[in-house]
Parts: structure tokens; C-alpha cells; sequence
């Protein structure tokens, strides 16, 4: 962990300085189900010229970040947090959660759970946002957050809640340690980040044969049929975690496909899409312009605010309709 601080402090500095003077968010508390034990969000709630809906509430959307389910904080998702809000019209809500080796699974998605649904009873009322409206989005470790969480406020709701789920380089299967994993065409002969396998295997590992067979541990083990919402996977080609995303993407597309064309099919088949990003690497999006194809940032938070949206207007909220003043 002491290897870490001088990247971590690094940074979370160069993230969070743009936001000390004026941040385009307030912060916020969200009580979980530890007796007075609170965790940290951030809000965005931007005022647009979209159309209002005849309920005059915006849709919710949770965003969770990453950080190998060791470290990280909200204010890594700002640009596209900000993004998300000012484009689609959502009201924007990054929650932050516990960390491994302290907190080991299930630590993390109970925080996760418990924030969510706290926002579905009380976001309305809160910040004019409609949780039967809700959509989320992950990165990395976030993403494998936003599906199991997903799935599991599925089974204990008894209906599907998010409508939508946008995911970045997201581990689906964490059954196999990072040093296991297949290295795709390109990748270093030596993964540099090697000394780090052991704390990016801690939230999962020393839990991992107790909870082999547990899908909100491990997304690519939900049944098609139980697919949680409308999903977009963004998958740089450069990250050991790029087959097992393709290999959940081809699975559930065909199993959709397949019940689509049933005309007794149920439940509902799943929109699931995917976006390529060749030559880009693992948390390519959250490193600064001067590091990056600016192109390809720009490439795929548009291809989430755009799906975010296409959601949306499943349930009759455009984003792009503008209002009209007198």
C-alpha cells in the first residue's frame, strides 16, 4: 500500500484541484444499513432547456467509480459525470463506497445497494429526480458494482429498477486473479502493474471459493434471462479484461437474439451493445488530455450520453426535445 501513496496522492490531486474553488457538484451523505455509518456522494444537478415531462421530474443517474475496489474517489468521474448531466438532462448522483483489504466483498456492493435504493425512495423529493427513471454507470471496478448491484436490487425489488447500464473496462469474472487472465495481441510481455495483483485481488480473493458461484460477484455468471437492464459495454482492446467482456457481450446478444424471435418471449429481451477502442488501454479515459487521444474520450462519453438517452425516451423523457419560451 505504501507503493501506492505517491501515485494516489498525485492523482487525486490533479482530479480534484479543478474543483476546490467551484465544483460543478455538492456534496452529499447517504445513510446505508450500518447504524449511522453514511457514505460520500456527489451531485449534479444542472438546470437545462430540455422539455420538462408532464411529472416535471429528470432521470436519476448513479455513477460509480473505479480503482481495482482498493481506492478512488467520486471526483475521478467528474468530466463525464458533468457530461452526463448537462447532455441527457439527468440528475447525477456518483456515490463512493468502502475499500479492500479492510472492506472485502460484500462491502462494497452493500454500499452500493444501500445508496441506490435510498435514492429510489428519496431522490424525488430530494433533487426532483424520478427513480422510475433510473440508469447507472460504471468504471472498472464501478462497473462490476453497477451490474451486481443491478441484479441483486432486481431479485430483492421483485422488478427492474435501472432501465440502463453503461460500463468501462469492466471485470466481469473475478474468479481468475489478474496475473491469470489473457493477455490480448499487443499487451507488454510484463504487466508493470504486477506487484499490485495481490491488492487488486483482495476484495475477491480470500472469499473467492466461498463465493465461486455468486453473480453479483461475478456478472458473467447472470443468466440471460436475468440480465438487469439495457447495457453498453466500452472495452479498450489493450486490457486483460478484454475477453471475458467480449465473450459476456457475444453470450448474452445471441441468447437475446435467439428470445426475440420467440413470440412468447419473457421477459423482455435486453438491448446489449458494445463499443471497441483498438490500441487504448485499461483507465485510458481517466488520464489527462496531454496522455491520450483526446478523440477517444470524447468518442466514448458521447456513445454513453447517447445511449444513456436512447433509455430516456423509451420512457418518454427527450432530452433533445428543447422547451419552448415564451
Amino acid at each position: 500500500m505504501l507503493l501506492l501513496l505517491p501515485f494516489t496522492f498525485f492523482s487525486y490531486t490533479w482530479k480534484c484541484l479543478p474543483y476546490f474553488v467551484d465544483g460543478p457538484f455538492v456534496v452529499y451523505r447517504i445513510p446505508t444499513r450500518r447504524r449511522g455509518e453514511t457514505v460520500r456522494a456527489l451531485i449534479y444537478n444542472h438546470p437545462g432547456s430540455y422539455q420538462r415531462p408532464v411529472n416535471n421530474l429528470r432521470p436519476l443517474h448513479v455513477d460509480i467509480h473505479g480503482g481495482g475496489f482498493i481506492g478512488g474517489i467520486p471526483e475521478y468521474d467528474a468530466p463525464f459525470c458533468t457530461q452526463v448531466a448537462k447532455t441527457t438532462g439527468a440528475v447525477v448522483v456518483s456515490v463512493a463506497y468502502r475499500f479492500a483489504p479492510r472492506h472485502p466483498y460484500p462491502a462494497a456492493h452493500d454500499d452500493i445497494e444501500d445508496a441506490i435504493l435510498w435514492l429510489v425512495e428519496n431522490s424525488e423529493r430530494e433533487f426532483g429526480a424520478d427513480p422510475q427513471l433510473l440508469t447507472i454507470s460504471g468504471s472498472s471496478a464501478g462497473g462490476t458494482l453497477a451490474l451486481g448491484a443491478s441484479l441483486n436490487i432486481k431479485k430483492r425489488e421483485g422488478k427492474e429498477l435501472v432501465k440502463g447500464i453503461v460500463t468501462f473496462y469492466t471485470p466481469v469474472d473475478l474468479r481468475i486473479p489478474p496475473q491469470d487472465k489473457r493477455k490480448p495481441p499487443g499487451f507488454p510481455s510484463m504487466d508493470l502493474s504486477w506487484p499490485l495483483f495481490p491488492l487488486f485481488d483482495a476484495y475477491a480473493g480470500m472469499g473467492r471459493v466461498l463465493n465461486n458461484e455468486d453473480p453479483r460477484l461475478h456478472p458473467t455468471l447472470i443468466p440471460s434471462q436475468d440480465w438487469p437492464a439495457d447495457t453498453l459495454f466500452i472495452i479498450p482492446m489493450l486490457d486483460i479484461l478484454r475477453y471475458e467482456q467480449l465473450e459476456l457481450v457475444e453470450r448474452l446478444q445471441k441468447d437475446h437474439a435467439e428470445c426475440g424471435e420467440s413470440k412468447n418471449a419473457q421477459p423482455p429481451t435486453k438491448r446489449i451493445e458494445k463499443l471497441l477502442f483498438e490500441g487504448q488501454w485499461h483507465g485510458w479515459l481517466d488520464l489527462p488530455t496531454w496522455a491520450i487521444d483526446e478523440s477517444t474520450r470524447r468518442k466514448a462519453f458521447t456513445a454513453a450520453c447517447d445511449f444513456l438517452m436512447d433509455t430516456h425516451r423509451k420512457y418518454r423523457f427527450d432530452a433533445r426535445q428543447k422547451s419552448v419560451v415564451a
